[in-house]
């Protein structure tokens, strides 16, 4: 008995450590460690990015920001399905007939029978339908007031700047227009342009009387008598004396 001992101390020894871990008291020790998972995951998110402030330009270098809101609607939707879509399957009955009751099925295989059996499989359907807003609104009043004055006084000026342009621009079509037609010069009333002269009439400068004639009655012979003198005619009369001698 000593000897088997030894024996097997021996063998124990020499044998390598794998071996010994294959099996411990004839039960299987070997690690063969088995780990399945599955899983689907869906993230949906929706983003809000926060936009700058409306600029508003009015020249002169003036740029005045408003308060901004932001509208963002969005549809986000998402759709799982398994195909083929399977909603029952048939699971097979098989013969327990054991006649004889040696706990051994008489015809093992035999299906004798299916029973339907729900799969529980189904699709699935997400929509979702929103709106996101952000309101931004600067902080300072003061200085949108200022800007607001600073743009209206630049868009007074550029009314003023552009109603001296168009008063410029009547004043040289006046002068041009009324120089040509004093030398009789002017477009033919058919012509597209006759209308940019059409309006202007040439009269004499002030002080200035145009040359004219003037058409002189005859004397009224109402009288009926001719005459020569001059008192008839309206001279004024005239005496004379004469000194007579002694």
């Amino acid at each position: 008995m000593k000897r088997l001992l030894f024996i097997s101390f021996l063998l124990s020894a020499f044998t390598p450590n794998s071996a010994l871990a294959d099996t411990v008291g004839g039960v299987s020790a070997t690690a063969a460690p088995v780990a399945n998972s599955s899983g689907s995951v869906t993230n949906q998110a929706i983003q809000v990015l926060q936009g700058p402030y409306i600029t508003n330009t009015y020249g002169g270098g003036i740029q005045c920001q408003g308060p901004t809101i932001n509208f963002t609607p969005f549809i986000t939707g998402s759709v799982s399905a398994q195909k083929p879509f399977e909603p029952f399957f048939d699971e097979n009955v098989f013969d327990p007939t054991d006649a004889d009751g040696d706990g051994v099925l008489d015809n093992p295989g035999n299906i004798i029978n299916t029973i339907p059996i729900r799969t529980g499989q189904k699709d699935n359907y997400n929509l979702s339908l929103g709106v996101s807003a952000t309101w931004s609104r600067p902080l300072d009043s003061e200085l949108q007031d200022q800007c607001k004055e600073a743009a209206a006084t630049q868009i007074s000026l550029q009314q003023q700047l552009t109603a001296n342009k168009r008063l410029d621009f009547e004043i040289a079509r006046l002068k041009n227009c009324g120089e040509l037609k004093k030398q009789g010069i002017y477009f033919h009333p058919k012509s597209p342009y006759y209308k940019v002269c059409a309006d202007v009439v040439v009269t004499n400068p002030g002080g200035v009387i145009p040359p004219h004639r003037h058409s002189i009655p005859s004397p009224s012979s109402a009288s009926g008598r001719e005459t020569g003198s001059a008192a008839d005619l309206g001279a004024p009369l005239q005496t004379r004396s004469r000194i007579v001698s002694p």
